[in-house]
This record gives structure tokens, sequence and C-alpha cells, in this order.
């Protein structure tokens, strides 16, 4: 059964990458119910969709299409195994540690309903790496290996908002009927920008990415 494993919430600390600042990225399990709401805007909004979280650098991070961060315990796994390191949930900054889900593979848009409160989620695009995540994970070329592997995680927006603890049965309400996926995405962000125009398919795809796309798609001719 597809389920949350583990709900994490940052204990800040100084980025290692500055530590003039704060981040948010290490993330640790909590036991108890934690509330979901949409945090508002990226720049002086709340931040994290979770009461109780922490984001530290809003000029990238936080948002309501930021608001929660999945990532699945078997793409932990596996870089446990290619990194010869164990990986405790939370560490890769992730709000919710899932399994039995395909988060590379899920659809921009589809919908996900979390727990018996009514909690309801949307996809809505990748995780991009930054400096502070391979600060924090202290591994050379860590940016340039994430993105090869192009296994990113997914950001998620608040569509109902309620409350998720670990345990909670994750259930796909809503597919949509296009193949975006968040892997696809982060695909054309980085690596592989002759998939731009293609992404633009996503009509949940945050505003921002898709004006990014339509500017950076290769032009034909």
């Amino acid at each position: 059964m597809p389920n949350v494993l583990t709900v994490n919430l940052a204990h800040p600390r100084p980025n290692p990458d500055d530590e003039r600042s704060m981040t948010g990225i290490d993330k640790r399990p909590t036991d108890t119910a934690v509330g979901v709401r949409a945090p508002g805007p990226m720049h002086g909004g709340l931040g994290s969709g979770l009461v109780g979280d922490t984001i530290g650098n809003q000029q990238f991070h936080g948002g309501d299409d930021q608001a929660v961060y999945a990532y699945a315990r078997e793409d932990l796994d596996a870089w446990e195994a290619e990194l010869d390191r164990e990986i405790a949930n939370g560490v890769f900054g992730e709000n919710l540690t899932t399994a039995g889900v395909d988060v590379t593979n899920a659809r921009i848009g589809e919908r996900w309903r979390i727990g018996s409160d009514g909690l309801e989620l949307e996809v809505s695009r990748p995780r991009i790496p930054c400096r502070t995540f391979a600060a924090w994970l202290q591994i050379n070329g860590w940016i340039k290996t994430f993105t090869t592997t192009a296994v990113p995680g997914a950001y998620l927006r608040l569509v109902t908002p309620g409350t998720v603890r670990a345990g909670d049965e994750i259930v796909v309400t809503h597919r949509p009927d296009h193949d975006v996926t968040v892997g696809m995405v982060f695909r054309a962000l980085t690596l592989e920008s002759n998939l731009l125009p293609d992404i633009l398919r996503a009509d949940a795809l945050p505003d921002v990415l898709k004006e990014l796309a339509q500017r950076r798609a290769p032009q034909p001719g």
C-alpha cells in the first residue's frame, strides 16, 4: 500500500554553504500529526506548507508551488547502495519520505489524497539541486551526480488542507492524460533542453517554469 513512511521537519542550522544564513535542509522524522496549509508566495510567504517546518532561503525555495517535498524511500535505498553510506529519512531535505510511490514518474498535475483528514496535494514540479544540498551531504560533485541520475523527488502544492502523519495511506485521486512526469521536467530543465516544448503539455506546471520553457526551448531551423 503506498504510504508516508515518515513526516520530516527542519532542525534549523547554519547553512553549510554560507554560515551567515540559516537552512532548513536538516529534516528529521516526527511522530506527531503535522498540519499542512498553503504557504503563500515564495517571497514573503510562510515558506513551507508544513506547520513547524522551516525554509531558510525563500529566494528559491518554498511557496505554494513548492509547499511539500516528497522523496521515495526506494530511491534513497538506491542512493545508499551507490554512495555506500546510510541515508536516513529526511536527509535529502524531504518533508515526506514515501513507500510504494514512483515519485519520479508521477505526472505533473497528479493528485494525492493522504490519510483520512482530507489532505490532498498536487504534483507541481521537480526539485533542482542547489549548493546547500551539496554542502549538506559533503559529496564532491554532488550536483552533477544528482542531475545526471535524474531522480529528483517531487514538489507538491496544496489542494485541500489537512494533517499528515507517518503511516498515512497515499491514494492517487487524479492522473492527467498527458505523459509529462516529474523526471521528464527535471531532464528538460537540466540536460535535455530538447524536451522543453514537450513539458508545456502539462497545464499544472508552475507559470515560472512554463515561461522558462518557452524562453529556452530550441527554435526550429
